[in-house]
């Protein structure tokens, strides 16, 4: 993705960036797109909906989840270099949902054998992220 830019830039100041710049800049478009697509398709759910169900969230995490699966099979594959796991993964799913690297990362544990840590983290993420997010609202409540 990096050689694709430099070709377009025409030896503009995004040419002359370092590397590492350029990553974190790909990055941030992927997460522009991904928000952005996060939002259109939440307020998409919703106006469908008859519930107070989340359906909205749900939909978009399971989804963040499937394409994430489809990002790092290709990745493991040798099929997308590591500037497009980045810009798809990190960027476009990580602003799409944070569910998905959640679940990958997840995934990874278990593979690897981690059964402990992979119960720790769901354990810590799911409890500690509730906790925390009520004792917020009560502290600003």
């Amino acid at each position: 993705m990096i050689n694709y830019i430099n070709k377009v830039s025409h030896r503009n100041q995004f040419s002359n960036l370092h590397p590492q710049m350029k990553l974190a800049l790909i990055i941030g478009l992927g997460s522009f797109i991904g928000g952005f697509s996060r939002y259109l398709l939440s307020l998409f759910i919703q106006s469908k909906a008859t519930s107070p169900f989340p359906l909205h969230t749900l939909i978009i995490n399971v989804t963040g989840c499937f394409l994430i699966g489809i990002v790092f099979g290709f990745f493991d594959r040798g099929q997308i270099s590591q500037e497009w796991k980045l810009f798809l993964a990190t960027g476009i799913l990580g602003g799409f949902t944070t569910f998905s690297a959640f679940s990958m990362e997840m995934l990874t544990l278990f593979r690897e054998g981690y059964i402990g840590y992979a119960s720790l983290y769901i354990f810590a993420s799911v409890f500690l992220g509730l906790l925390l997010t009520y004792l917020a609202y009560l502290l600003v409540k």
